[in-house]
């Protein structure tokens, strides 16, 4: 199979790139910088420039002949929510897409699938309710942003693509993320659960994004949204607790609400709020997770 991929340089690109490799697959990977994205994924992939995704379509030829897309566009969310922040993690997903699709219009032969990234932004504040694909999005920033995002995504279903949007979770991984934040802190005895810890954090291993990217690629009855969590989210306070153990260091330093919000301002309400998101579609399409239980993943991605 032959596979394009947006944003191959990040650290699920990078991932998911080297895995696609190792199957076997041609890997087309469309960046910025063709020098650094040689640099990070290595001579087995084929790069193709896209100098600025929000200024114009997608090079077509990178598009033309390949079997699938996978589009993971995005600024990165964790940071301080001025109003450039926020319409450069808007713009990146939305009008990047919007080109990206242009771009597919015009490939002949044209890809047959698109896996396009999406969040479980989607849902908002959702307290302990658990919530699934068929949940309607949320009125605040984010689910905004990722109501449009997977607008522009599935315009593709309009030129015979099948379109996944994959809305995922908090991943766990040491290369970037809520848990790369969470380390220092917790090594060093200090850590807690967040604004009282009863919210939900829909969880997922790094290994286990990017085997649910590749199983949606595969699945031809992957369609629609695709929510990328584990199958047993836990609260904050869950969290904080099996990291501890984990770390073999106490968590029950409690991390005010509003400590947070000075610091992060309006993002803040990533970690003072969450959803109980449960992956019901991903079950039904068979895939078998990594590592489904907390403990054994957090092992996983510290070493420990």
């Amino acid at each position: 199979m032959r596979v394009a991929v947006t944003g191959a340089t990040g650290t699920i690109g990078r991932a998911l790139v080297r895995a696609l490799v190792e199957r076997g697959n041609q890997v087309v990977a469309l960046s910025r910088s063709a020098d650094r994205a040689r640099s990070a994924l290595g001579p087995a992939v084929e790069i193709e420039t896209w100098a600025e995704p929000t200024a114009g379509p997608a090079p077509a030829e990178a598009l033309r002949g390949a079997d699938a897309v996978v589009n993971l566009l995005g600024e990165p969310v964790a940071q301080r929510w001025s109003e450039a922040a926020k319409r450069a993690i808007r713009d990146s997903r939305v009008i990047g897409t919007r080109n990206l699709v242009e771009a597919l219009a015009q490939a002949e032969p044209r890809p047959r699938v698109l896996v396009s990234g999406s969040a479980t932004g989607w849902y908002g504040a959702r307290g302990g309710e658990p919530v699934d694909e068929a949940t309607p999005a949320a009125n605040d920033f984010l689910a905004d942003v990722t109501r449009d995002w997977e607008g522009e995504a599935r315009r593709a279903e309009e030129l015979g693509l099948r379109v996944v949007v994959t809305r995922t979770g908090v991943v766990l991984s040491q290369s970037g993320g809520a848990l790369d934040k969470m380390l220092p802190f917790f090594k060093l005895g200090v850590g807690g659960p967040v604004a009282g810890g009863r919210q939900y954090v829909p969880w997922i291993h790094f290994d286990d994004v990017v085997g649910a990217l590749i199983h949606c690629l595969g699945h031809d009855s992957a369609a629609g949204p695709v929510n990328l969590t584990a199958p047993a989210p836990v609260t904050n306070k869950e969290l904080s607790r099996t990291l501890g153990r984990v770390l073999r260091r106490p968590a029950f330093a409690p991390v005010p609400g509003l400590a947070v919000k000075l610091l992060y301002g309006e993002m803040s309400s990533i970690v003072t709020t969450g959803a109980r998101v449960v992956p019901g579609r991903l079950l039904e399409l068979g895939y078998r997770f990594e590592q489904a239980d907390l403990e054994e993943a957090l092992r996983s991605t510290t070493g420990r």
